[in-house]
């Protein structure tokens, strides 16, 4: 623990105020999130669709706006993004506590959603630019902040709702906004660096979209970890599913308990793998070894996907949720391997320009990648019922992710995940200067 502490401290002020930043976001985030549906559905009464077009509307703007949120902070600068992102989450969650009728709970999952794709992309990009050479170092840190704030969440959540739902959301509010004004006062400004020749207004953010859209690797490197963000999501969907399957009436426990594990195994653990890994592999071996991990999680429940707990026994209960625990296990383990390089290769495939652009469009791929991933898992499984095949979605996933190593591990070796490698891919776009094509 001494070790950690040091750690953090080795950081400038800055790097720490980001940090804790991600902690409270992700406390504000999680203690109110998880309980949104049931208070929209016991709480207020509402349908079953209406829930679902509440929480569709919020990832929607959300995902769907991570790429003007990394457009805006490269043009505005990456503070002014955090702050009013901060801000914006403020007002969304303190009207989820104070409204009840359709619209206007409509537009606070858009207010609450939008502020995640404005201050999101920024402070990645920020960590970047501040940590310089310690690029993943400091995202193995920024990961163990996020993961705790997302086990911390949902107990301080769990304790608040005990007097009711407004409480909760009163009080996720007043985290954002202490959090927008002590990144007011305390963070530093911070802008992307100058692009020479570039243009002010739509047509100079034509100019920066389509060099990003021309950066190759980029692009082939954010398509094939779209299946990495498909399998990670599992913990919310398929992971739960197989809980319950087991387990039966003890599934919300199960699952609670998968939450817990990926988050403390995060917490515990990113260092030390994240040094581990440096030691023995270039970022692009370290992300397929992740990925490799991930695919890996799903293969225990593959092979026993036809067991489950049978007469209300514990001691078949214990058994039958050991291979969930496995692969919830291998798949974090995965995950924490994989972050900080991948977090560091993009910012190195943007060649440190536009950066905030970059990470929202990779953003956006993944958001995509998410919600078709989890419509193909939920198939998949509904099939898997149906045909009474119940491997069917893990040889999915597991093919999903076979497919996503292969890739990454493909690019790894020809060279295409290292600094200035878009030169080799695409020759034209070295030769252009930032910002010289003109619409």
């Amino acid at each position: 623990m001494r070790g950690v502490w040091r750690q953090i401290g080795s950081f400038d002020r800055c790097l720490r105020l980001l940090m804790v930043n991600q902690l409270g976001i992700n406390l504000g985030f999680y203690m109110l999130m998880p309980y949104l549906a049931n208070h929209l559905s016991s709480g207020l009464g509402m349908a079953a669709w209406t829930v679902g077009l509440v929480l569709g509307v919020r990832t929607l703007s959300q995902q769907g706006m991570f790429l003007v949120g990394g457009i805006l902070a490269d043009r505005l600068g990456y503070k002014t993004m955090i702050v009013a992102g901060c801000g914006l989450r403020t007002i969304g969650f303190a009207l989820l506590g104070v409204v009840s009728d359709l619209p206007m709970l409509l537009a606070a999952a858009v207010a609450t959603g939008l502020a995640g794709a404005l201050f999101n992309p920024a402070v990645r990009a920020y960590v970047a630019a501040e940590a310089g050479q310690r690029r993943v170092e400091a995202f193995a840190m920024f990961n163990v902040f996020y993961q705790a704030g997302i086990l911390i969440g949902p107990v301080v959540g769990l304790a608040l709702i005990s007097l009711n739902f407004r409480v909760v959301c009163l009080s996720a509010a007043m985290i954002f906004l202490l959090l927008t004004v002590v990144q007011m006062r305390a963070l530093p400004a911070r802008s992307a660096p100058p692009q020479p020749g570039r243009r002010a207004g739509l047509g100079g953010v034509r100019t920066d979209w389509r060099q990003v859209v021309s950066n190759r690797s980029f692009l082939l490197f954010s398509m094939a970890m779209i299946g990495s963000y498909v399998l990670s999501s599992q913990i919310y969907l398929a992971l739960p599913l197989q809980a319950t399957r087991v387990l039966g009436r003890g599934g919300d426990v199960g699952s609670s308990a998968l939450f817990a594990l990926s988050a403390v195994v995060a917490v515990i653990g990113q260092l030390r793998l994240t040094a581990w890994a440096r030691r023995r592999w270039n970022s692009g071996k370290a992300i397929a070894v992740g990925l490799a991990l991930m695919t890996a999680a799903f293969l225990p429940l593959a092979a026993t996907a036809g067991v489950r707990a049978q007469d209300g026994s514990l001691a078949m209960a214990a058994v039958a949720i050991v291979p969930t625990l496995i692969a919830t296990l291998l798949l974090t383990l995965g995950t924490v391997v994989a972050y900080p390089f991948e977090m560091d290769t993009i910012v190195a495939l943007a060649r440190d320009r536009l950066v905030a652009t970059h990470y929202g469009l990779y953003n956006t791929f993944a958001g995509i990648g998410i919600t078709v991933g989890n419509l193909a898992t939920g198939a998949a499984w509904g099939l898997a019922q149906r045909w009474e095949i119940p491997a069917l979605p893990w040889l999915v996933l597991i093919a999903t992710g076979a497919a996503c190593a292969t890739a990454v591990a493909g690019m790894a070796r020809s060279r295409r995940l290292e600094p200035g490698s878009q030169a080799a891919v695409n020759p034209t776009s070295a030769a252009v200067p930032e910002g010289a094509v003109s619409r």
